[in-house]
């Protein structure tokens, strides 16, 4: 296919009178309605579920029962032991577990089309290089001291990463090809320096601790964390919903979506810096969390195509449901011991990336 023809494709899918998709477009309203119903439906009885299970023994009755008591709509008859275990430990957790799986599908999704790679992952800017680097020198080096905690170095290294790529692909020409270049750069610089610092500062227990948070973990973290991260989520999701027909645009092409009067650069810009921005205050929260973003993307595309007004909301529930049930078993398979979350996902990512990759063979 041409440029030209390209472009005539994506005008006619911005065509209200002559996409067929659109004339259909009330069944499909409808079918998504549903879909996106029953994906809401599906989060909230995971995270209920999720949060019941552990040593302690506790229902789903139990956690509305705690949930509309802290909200303010209700009254618990649990035990403040119980009620504590299930707002206080399990409940943040599972929610983080759940926001991280959602802004990590997200930003993968963003990432494959901006960059029209579908192998193009949120870290693909160096970003959890540059948080792992940030958190290292906060641990071991004691770099800020109490003033500064594991989770803002971790930012402020995602954020220091970022900037180096920006500055190394304007330098190298600003294409995207460039820009990847510039991110592969970027995380090999970053994770020598993680290895430098931990290889001659560290001790054996801070070298555990640390290699733990890189393979990414949910373990000891507050609501804090699960607000900051689900509100830089939401604002990260309207942006990108609002750019939905320049994505759709990028993925035929930077010269289809310049024809079409979609300013490249700025665009492009804004996008880079907000998937860069959520993915930093992901990693900072729980780590390096590998495959959510690489894997979930192809998997939502096989329910809702490639047009992405349907297909970040899909992306996002899949992520969120995905991740509240990894870390589940993460926390549990080995009991008393707890299992980086991105170990978990490797094992299952791997042989699923490996599917998507042999029935795209099949089918080219």
């Amino acid at each position: 296919m041409t440029d030209t023809e390209r472009v005539a494709a994506v005008r006619t899918e911005q065509a209200p009178g002559t996409d067929p998709h659109h004339r259909a477009g009330g069944a499909r309203g409808l079918r998504d309605g549903v879909l996106w119903a029953a994906g809401v439906a599906l989060l909230a009885l995971s995270v209920a579920v999720a949060v019941t299970i552990g040593p302690a023994r506790i229902s789903v009755a139990d956690v509305w029962s705690a949930v509309a008591a802290h909200l303010g709509v209700g009254d618990s008859r649990l035990t403040p032991i119980r009620d504590g275990i299930i707002w206080n430990l399990r409940m943040p957790r599972t929610l983080l577990a759940a926001v991280c799986g959602a802004g990590l599908a997200v930003c993968g999704t963003v990432m494959q089309s901006l960059l029209r790679n579908p192998l193009a992952d949120p870290f693909v800017l160096g970003v959890s290089s540059g948080a792992s680097t940030g958190a290292v020198v906060v641990v071991v080096l004691g770099v800020g001291g109490a003033a500064v905690s594991i989770s803002t170095g971790a930012f402020i290294g995602a954020l220091c990463s970022f900037a180096l790529v920006l500055l190394l692909s304007h330098t190298l020409g600003g294409t995207t090809d460039r820009v990847v270049l510039s991110g592969v750069a970027a995380m090999q610089l970053f994770s020598a320096l993680t290895s430098f610092v931990v290889m001659t500062s560290a001790d054996a227990e801070q070298t555990r601790g640390v290699l733990f948070w890189l393979l990414g973990s949910l373990s000891g973290v507050g609501w804090t964390d699960v607000w900051v991260c689900f509100t830089v989520l939401v604002v990260t999701l309207l942006i990108c919903l609002g750019h939905a027909r320049t994505l759709d645009a990028f993925a035929f092409g930077q010269d289809a979506a310049a024809a079409l009067g979609v300013n490249v650069g700025r665009t492009r810009i804004v996008l880079l810096c907000t998937t860069a921005l959520l993915t930093a205050a992901l990693v900072s929260s729980a780590g390096a969390i590998g495959f959510v973003g690489l894997v979930l993307p192809h998997a939502a595309r096989a329910l809702t195509g490639s047009g992405h007004r349907r297909l970040l909301p899909v992306t996002a529930l899949a992520g969120a449901v995905f991740l509240v049930w990894v870390d589940t078993l993460a926390r549990t398979v080995l009991d008393p011991q707890e299992v980086p979350v991105g170990v978990v996902t490797a094992l299952i990512g791997v042989p699923a990336f490996v599917s998507v990759l042999y029935r795209t063979r099949r089918t080219t």
